[in-house]
């Protein structure tokens, strides 16, 4: 049964007064699934309308969490694994990606609230038109620091860690590092989120509840939330009840 708008506007509200002003997470990881069972669900044309209005949801789900005083988010775009899918589902979402970028370059929103934008993973498999782009995006706004959106692209949690032990073996092959001194911290400053803190609350759309290789080694004490609503249909409230979801929760770390 369908929800008359009022009703939402009534419950937004309700909420709204349920999250506590002064502890909002700093970090959110985010990965965003379910844009081709939306396609199917809502009766779209094509998959490739399902995966377009999941990159429309982003500028709405920033806005949330400006909002709140969010400082970092950090989107799961593109896997590594993703580049298994069908070349022309791949090329779909390529085409959007692209896209996306040269809209975020004009967007008055990264410009207006001074969002830093990052792109994190492996770019040799990405066309040289995608590079240039990312390139672009990075460079108009890296003076930007009131907020910072991560674009995990080519992206995989394992990737990352192998990475950062090749750059520590370089720097121990060339006599800069000694072994002993590698410790937890250190590795951390070799992955792609160097001088981030580690995501608070990482959401994941769509009912799937796997982290699919994402920040595996930043959200060892990250809070996870997982809900059924695919990503294009992902409303405020549905971000809110996440935020009030971690709100309650007992972060002990391990203590």
């Amino acid at each position: 049964m369908r929800v008359p708008p009022f009703l939402y506007s009534i419950y937004e509200k309700f909420l709204r007064r349920q999250l506590a002003s002064t502890n909002a997470p700093k970090h959110i990881g985010l990965i965003v699934d379910g844009n081709r069972r939306f396609a199917l669900a809502a009766g779209l044309a094509t998959r490739k309308a399902g995966h377009m209005a999941g990159s429309d949801k982003l500028e709405d789900f920033l806005r949330w969490c400006l909002e709140l005083d969010v400082e970092i988010v950090t989107l799961y775009g593109f896997s590594t694994e993703n580049f298994k899918r069908s070349s022309e589902e791949v090329e779909e979402l390529m085409s959007i990606i692209l896209n996306k970028f040269r809209t975020l370059q004009t967007d008055p929103l990264i410009e207006s609230e001074n969002v830093k934008i990052k792109v994190i993973g492996r770019r040799d498999g990405f066309s040289k038109e995608m590079q240039d782009e990312i390139i672009k995006v990075e460079g108009m706004t890296q003076h930007h620091d009131s907020f910072q959106l991560n674009v995990a692209i080519g992206y995989g949690g394992r990737a990352e860690i192998v990475d950062a032990v090749k750059k520590i073996g370089e720097q121990i092959k060339a006599g800069e590092i000694d072994i002993d001194s590698i410790d937890e911290d250190m590795l951390s400053n070799h992955l792609y989120t160097e001088g981030m803190p580690d995501p608070d609350l990482i959401i994941r759309t769509s009912g799937e509840e796997r982290l699919s290789g994402f920040l595996l080694w930043q959200s060892a004490y990250s809070e996870l939330y997982f809900t059924q609503v695919f990503w294009p249909a992902f409303r405020k409230i549905d971000f809110w009840r996440a935020i009030r979801v971690w709100q309650q929760r007992n972060r002990r770390f391990g203590k």
